[in-house]
């Protein structure tokens, strides 16, 4: 079964079909670390890692880049705000986005270049469009691309010439020849943070970073290029124009983008205040129940975060877990499971179509109303079966990998602890066997009061918080 990828550049699906048979080079852009993570990146970040976790479990060797933007004029004026150096500003947020990462549960990528590390290959790719006339220095010491020649511009995004002659604008500090040209190198003063160059002294542009970082982790032409929705234009769009007229080979085969975050059908903005970061919300809401929100709808889809929507979340994946109750088994490699199981290939149909993980969810549904039927004839062999099936394929999407018990009794910081909980279970089993019946139901009814259920049988008492409404 061929996996079909909706690519950008020709706005259609196409088979996925590696330049090195087995396997795949994917550059992702990542984060410009001057402030915390928000939604949107968490979108980006685990839209990625579904994909590369399938294209793994497919038995693809995924060479995963995704790089770290430490360098450019937004970090500059914060640092300049909090008055500390550029670097400790950087090393700090990438600490936090790492830290976000991790709890999401998202894998790390095979390389992480930074901009800074890279500042070589980023002189010698500018200096060869210098050379070949697809660059100029202007007068006020910058250096820009020169749109003009190269023919493609606007491909991707579909602009044509008269609109992004339109959209342009000159900055009264600007020197360029056409109103499309854009930076590869900004030139600095003595006193401001700067590398050396041909040029004179400086810093480079935002768009010829990714460039040389992704050539020189993947070479000179790869098989996928992702991101967030605002980058196709301009810098996606600017990125082609740099390295296919550096290097006079075709860039990346496959453009994917992830949809965008709605906050309550409006645009996420700061100016809006409704902006979150991702730690912000991970205060709320537990880890894997953000995760399957944001991973629920598909990638290319826009999502709408609203507090319904990740209630609803959270009741879906209890579901997930109220299903694997009880059952002690580990989750199989996806490759190891039996291709032809009616709900391994219809996961893997959905999964091969661009992604589809509303569709492969479903298919989860019903092995979830499977497993609940065969919970009542009381077929264990035959639960567990199917357990281990849900558990894998819940593991290609990165959730219900924890024991159910420990997800459903999972609950927020202000929340009951476990272990108090399990201190009024016991103080309760007392008073049932002093035939104190009524401390009995008034300790039921206060952990019920703080979201706590208690399930009695013969094996004993068994507790999970309470599922959201």
């Amino acid at each position: 079964m061929s996996i079909q990828i909706y690519n950008t550049l020709s706005r259609s699906k196409q088979p996925l079909t590696p330049i090195v048979e087995g396997k795949i080079g994917m550059y992702v852009c990542g984060m410009t670390v001057y402030d915390y993570c928000h939604l949107g990146h968490a979108r980006v970040l685990l839209a990625f890692d579904v994909i590369t976790r399938f294209l793994r479990a497919k038995g693809y060797e995924v060479s995963y880049v995704r790089n770290i933007t430490d360098i450019d004029d937004k970090i500059l004026r914060r640092a300049e705000e909090n008055g500390e150096a550029f670097e400790d500003l950087t090393a700090r947020f990438i600490e936090a986005m790492n830290e976000d990462a991790d709890r999401l549960g998202i894998q790390a990528p095979n390389s992480e270049p930074r901009a800074t590390a890279h500042i070589g290959d980023i002189l010698a790719m500018i200096q060869r469009l210098m050379d070949s006339g697809f660059a100029y220095q202007a007068s006020n010491g910058d250096v820009y691309y020169r749109v003009s020649r190269f023919e493609k511009y606007g491909a991707l995004s579909g602009k044509k010439t008269d609109e992004l002659l339109a959209g342009a604008r000159i900055a009264v500090d600007e020197a360029k020849e056409d109103p499309r040209d854009f930076a590869l190198w900004k030139a600095a003063a003595a006193e401001e943070v700067h590398w050396d160059s041909p040029w004179g002294k400086g810093r480079p542009g935002w768009h010829i970073e990714c460039s040389a970082m992704s050539t020189c982790c993947l070479g000179e032409s790869f098989d996928i290029h992702g991101g967030g929705p605002d980058l196709v234009f301009p810098h996606h769009e600017n990125e082609i124009a740099q390295s296919e007229a550096a290097t006079g080979k075709s860039y990346a085969n496959t453009w994917m983008h992830a949809g965008a975050v709605r906050v309550d059908n409006e645009k996420m903005s700061k100016s809006l205040g409704n902006f979150f970061t991702i730690r912000e919300i991970l205060d709320k809401y537990h880890p894997e129940v953000v995760r399957y929100f944001l991973v629920g709808s598909h990638y290319r889809s826009a999502i709408n975060y609203s507090e319904d929507n990740l209630r609803i979340a959270q009741q879906n994946l209890e579901r997930f877990y109220h299903a694997l109750k009880g059952l002690d088994v580990a989750a199989s490699d996806y490759p190891s499971l039996d291709a032809d199981n009616e709900f391994v290939s219809r996961f893997d149909k959905a999964m091969a179509d661009d992604f589809n993980v509303p569709e492969a969810l479903a298919v989860m549904y019903e092995l979830v109303r499977k497993m609940n039927t065969l919970r009542g004839t009381g077929d264990q062999a035959a639960l567990n079966e199917h357990a281990v099936i849900l558990k894998s394929l819940g593991g290609v999407l990165g959730v219900l990998q924890m024991p159910a018990t420990q997800f459903l009794q999972a609950g927020s910081d202000d929340a009951i602890s476990g272990d108090a909980v399990e201190g009024l279970i016991a103080e309760r089993a007392q008073a049932k066997k002093d035939k104190d019946f009524a401390r009995a139901d008034e300790i039921r009814q206060s952990l019920l009061d703080q979201g706590v259920v208690l399930e009695d049988s013969r094996q004993g008492t068994t507790w999970r918080r309470e599922s959201a409404d």
